[in-house]
Protein backbone atom coordinates (compact mmCIF):
# COMPACT_ATOMS: atom_id res chain seq x y z
CA UNK A 1 0.00 0.00 0.00
CA UNK A 2 1.13 3.86 -0.94
CA UNK A 3 2.68 5.79 2.01
CA UNK A 4 2.41 9.39 0.41
CA UNK A 5 -0.94 11.26 0.74
CA UNK A 6 -0.82 11.78 -2.95
CA UNK A 7 -1.14 8.80 -3.92
CA UNK A 8 -3.20 7.60 -1.81
CA UNK A 9 -5.95 10.13 -3.10
CA UNK A 10 -4.76 9.31 -6.66
CA UNK A 11 -5.76 5.24 -6.12
CA UNK A 12 -9.06 6.78 -4.77
CA UNK A 13 -9.84 8.82 -7.84
CA UNK A 14 -8.42 6.12 -9.89
CA UNK A 15 -10.85 3.49 -8.44
CA UNK A 16 -13.72 6.11 -8.54
CA UNK A 17 -12.92 6.92 -12.73
CA UNK A 18 -12.84 3.07 -13.11
CA UNK A 19 -15.98 2.47 -12.11
CA UNK A 20 -17.37 5.02 -14.04
CA UNK A 21 -15.54 3.97 -17.03
CA UNK A 22 -16.73 0.36 -16.74
CA UNK A 23 -20.11 1.89 -16.30
CA UNK A 24 -20.32 4.03 -19.49
CA UNK A 25 -18.39 1.76 -21.61
CA UNK A 26 -21.14 -1.28 -20.53
CA UNK A 27 -24.24 1.10 -21.08
CA UNK A 28 -22.88 1.96 -24.45
CA UNK A 29 -22.64 -2.27 -25.10
CA UNK A 30 -25.89 -2.19 -24.56
CA UNK A 31 -27.47 0.30 -26.33
CA UNK A 32 -25.43 -1.22 -29.41
CA UNK A 33 -27.07 -4.43 -29.00
CA UNK A 34 -30.06 -2.72 -28.70
CA UNK A 35 -30.05 -1.11 -31.87
CA UNK A 36 -28.73 -4.28 -33.75
CA UNK A 37 -31.66 -5.96 -32.38
CA UNK A 38 -34.32 -3.46 -33.85
CA UNK A 39 -36.09 -4.35 -37.47
CA UNK A 40 -37.39 -1.25 -38.73
CA UNK A 41 -35.09 1.93 -39.94
CA UNK A 42 -38.17 4.12 -38.03
CA UNK A 43 -36.81 2.35 -34.56
CA UNK A 44 -33.40 2.62 -35.16
CA UNK A 45 -32.19 6.18 -36.26
CA UNK A 46 -32.85 7.64 -33.62
CA UNK A 47 -31.19 5.11 -31.30
CA UNK A 48 -28.33 5.66 -33.72
CA UNK A 49 -27.51 9.22 -33.42
CA UNK A 50 -27.81 8.44 -29.32
CA UNK A 51 -25.31 5.53 -29.84
CA UNK A 52 -22.75 7.48 -31.89
CA UNK A 53 -22.87 10.30 -29.28
CA UNK A 54 -21.97 7.93 -26.39
CA UNK A 55 -18.95 6.36 -28.78
CA UNK A 56 -17.42 9.65 -29.31
CA UNK A 57 -17.85 10.63 -25.65
CA UNK A 58 -16.28 7.62 -25.15
CA UNK A 59 -12.95 8.08 -27.50
CA UNK A 60 -13.18 11.70 -26.34
CA UNK A 61 -12.19 10.24 -22.76
CA UNK A 62 -9.85 7.66 -24.10
CA UNK A 63 -12.44 4.31 -22.45
CA UNK A 64 -12.36 3.36 -25.75
CA UNK A 65 -9.37 4.11 -29.26
CA UNK A 66 -11.18 6.63 -31.56
CA UNK A 67 -10.61 3.93 -34.24
CA UNK A 68 -12.90 1.64 -32.53
CA UNK A 69 -15.47 4.24 -32.13
CA UNK A 70 -15.27 5.29 -35.82
CA UNK A 71 -15.20 1.37 -36.91
CA UNK A 72 -18.39 0.66 -34.77
CA UNK A 73 -20.14 3.69 -35.89
CA UNK A 74 -19.40 3.00 -39.54
CA UNK A 75 -20.85 -0.76 -39.57
CA UNK A 76 -23.93 -0.16 -37.42
CA UNK A 77 -24.61 3.19 -40.28
CA UNK A 78 -24.28 0.34 -42.60
CA UNK A 79 -26.65 -1.72 -40.37
CA UNK A 80 -29.32 1.33 -40.34
CA UNK A 81 -29.26 1.92 -44.03
CA UNK A 82 -29.56 -1.53 -44.93
CA UNK A 83 -32.62 -1.84 -43.01
CA UNK A 84 -36.04 -1.05 -44.76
Amino acid sequence: MANHKSSLKRIRSNAAKRLRNRYQAKTTRNAIKKLRGTTTKVDATPLLSKVISMLDRLAKKNVIHKNKASNNKSKLTKFVNALS
